[in-house]
């Protein structure tokens, strides 16, 4: 890119709508987990709609790559530009409007760069629920919600991104733009372009706004941390709380004693809220609509009720909404404290529930037998099949020990995963990371279906090059 160019891109963004100096530039160039490093000459931030076509036009007539950006949150390298400089970066934080807020017909339109905790507040305003609950809802934002499908703690209830949205704005490599905000929910007019972009990671199109689904907002919640004594337990407990419920059970988060052990060392002031120690623990949450306090009262009777029934090692229900919050931030905290706590090889997979415990036990005997010096930190949406099952390292120089076998950890887990017919990226996406694996583990005629995807849509190759697919 020489420097008309560059100037040409200032100028449809106007004076506040850039970075050029390094100094602002240098959070965009560093992924959330630091695997990966970038260099780019410009930050573009533009204002609306009509910015972002005038900024793909001029990119894609000029073969200049264009990496979007959201709330830099993401876990595989998707929105970190290649380290030659030769691509921009296209960020959406400008872009935080909500366009309309619609309680009756339960619909929010959103701009992509609103962040998550904006667009569950706008929700909330109007006494309605965006259900899509992550760690990091207080910087991600829609868009990178979006363009990676993310999943978070209520996938059990209301399902992923894609399953939140009915439909989408979004502004194509060529800079023609597809207006699909209508907010249907029966439509059935041909394909269903909408589901092309999400999960798609940048490498299709740029999400510009999104209509989204709300829902009843609860008036209050049961949430409970209950001891069990192996994930089958756990899994045992989840059905008998479906039927009970009527499957409102929105959170059902498992987690292992060293994941708590972790989190009390790391993350003061939480404490361990049981008296004494148990293998594992499940976090979880129903929504409770009723507002009548006789109702309530009775609700709470039989979900404990189920909960004695399943013969728990031990159980807190929390008793106001401080009690909630604290629960939940044991649970949030998990990831912070093994990072502090030190080395930790990541895997974020997913398998049908009934095989979780099956999976956890023989995935933990293959990775001891590699390296019996890693600590397994097995977490996660037990309720929607997600673990990221992960290995920490025991401390000190040892932690050298267990990096050296990380690829090895890796593809043995990865290989268990397919003989489980599971899936090795459950919610964090491909990326710059995963795309070796998604040669390796997906079925060959759909990586050649998304190749074709790509050529048609973007045969200029400037969405976010190299990312998903190598070669495209």
């Amino acid at each position: 890119m020489n420097c008309a160019m560059l100037d040409r891109l200032r100028e449809i963004v106007g004076a506040h709508g850039y970075y050029d100096r390094q100094e602002d530039l240098e959070p965009f160039l560093i992924d959330h987990r630091g695997l990966y490093r970038g260099a780019t000459p410009l930050v573009l931030r533009p204002d609306d709609t009509a910015q972002v076509r005038a900024i793909m036009r001029l990119c894609n007539e000029h073969g200049i790559g264009v990496v979007p950006v959201g709330g830099n949150t993401g876990y595989c390298g998707a929105a970190t530009p290649s380290a030659d400089g030769s691509q921009i970066v296209l960020s959406m934080s400008r872009m935080r409007r909500i366009r309309s807020l619609d309680p009756q017909n339960g619909i929010l339109i959103a701009e992509a760069g609103c962040v998550l905790a904006d667009v569950q507040a706008a929700a909330a305003s109007v006494d309605r629920l965006f259900p899509l609950s992550l760690g990091s809802e207080g910087s991600c934002q829609l868009g990178g919600n979006l363009s990676t499908n993310a999943g978070g703690t209520a996938v059990l209830r209301y399902g992923m991104m894609r399953d939140l949205v009915l439909g989408l704005e979004v502004v194509l490599p060529d800079g023609r733009l597809l207006e699909e905000l209508a907010p249907l929910r029966k439509n059935n007019t041909g394909y269903d372009l909408r589901d092309l972009f999400i999960g798609a990671e940048g490498t299709l199109g740029v999400i510009t706004a999104a209509t989204c689904k709300l829902y009843a907002r609860p008036a209050g919640h049961f949430t409970a941390l209950v001891a069990v004594a192996d994930p089958q337990a756990a899994v045992e407990l989840l059905s008998k709380l479906r039927s009970t419920s009527g499957d409102a059970v929105s959170t059902f988060e498992l987690m292992p004693r060293i994941a708590l052990e972790l989190v009390c060392r790391h993350i003061p002031p939480l404490t361990d809220p049981f008296a004494q120690a148990y293998p594992w623990y499940v976090l979880l949450e129903i929504g409770i609509h009723w507002r009548d306090p006789e109702v309530r009262a009775a609700i709470d009777t039989e979900l404990l009720a189920v909960l004695d029934a399943a013969a728990p090692l031990d159980t807190v229900v929390a008793a106001n909404e401080t009690q909630r919050e604290i629960f939940w931030r044991i649970r949030e905290s998990i990831p912070a404290a093994q990072r502090r706590e030190g080395v930790s090889i990541k895997h974020d997979i997913s398998v049908p529930t009934s095989e979780l415990p099956r999976f956890i036990t023989e995935a933990s005997e293959r990775i001891t037998r590699i390296a019996p010096e890693g600590r397994i930190v097995a977490y996660g949406h037990l309720g929607d099949g997600n673990l990221h099952f992960n290995v920490s390292g025991p401390g000190g120089n040892a932690d050298d020990d267990l990096l050296r076998h990380a690829a090895d950890i890796q593809r043995s887990v990865h290989d268990l995963i397919a003989a489980y017919a599971g899936s090795f990226s459950a919610e964090h996406g491909i990326g710059q990371l995963k795309r070796d694996e998604l040669l390796r583990y997906k079925n060959p005629v759909a990586v050649e279906l998304m190749r074709s995807l790509k050529r048609t849509l973007d045969p200029g190759r400037i969405m976010n090059p190299g990312k998903i697919l190598q070669d495209c």
